[in-house]
């Protein structure tokens, strides 16, 4: 069974900074061989795109509203995908989720696309 697991949230103030990692497990699953996203859900939103990664690693997708303040990175000897979140905005607060991409035939911020999805970190920014 493939599982994805989050962590790193938490509370932090406007301009601050937090890392977020996401461990994926499975004997079955070639991680390396996945590409990966963040998304997010606030309050009252739809999940909406945040970063993706591709599945050797050289190519990064970001949104609008994180570029230049977000880097999506990965692991692969650790089965690991990080967001390293700077700059954190109020707008930020949000449960982000980490997901594995199983159909590459859409795009990278699509989240139809993606088959595997952890369980959600809170991330809250306080003002």
């Amino acid at each position: 069974q493939v599982q994805l697991v989050e962590s790193g949230g938490g509370l932090v103030q406007a301009g601050g900074s937090l890392r977020l990692s996401c461990a994926a497990s499975g004997r079955t699953f070639s991680f390396s061989r996945y590409a990966m996203g963040w998304f997010r859900q606030a309050p009252g939103k739809e999940r909406e795109f945040v970063a993706a990664i591709s599945w050797p690693g050289g190519n990064t997708y970001y949104a609008d509203s994180v570029k230049g303040r977000f880097t999506i990175s990965r692991d692969n000897a650790k089965n690991t995908v990080y967001l390293q979140m700077n700059s954190l905005k109020p707008e930020d607060t949000a449960v982000y989720y980490c997901a594995a991409r199983t159909d590459l035939r859409g795009r990278p911020d699509d989240s139809g696309g993606y088959g595997i999805w952890g369980q959600g970190t809170q991330v809250t920014v306080s003002s």
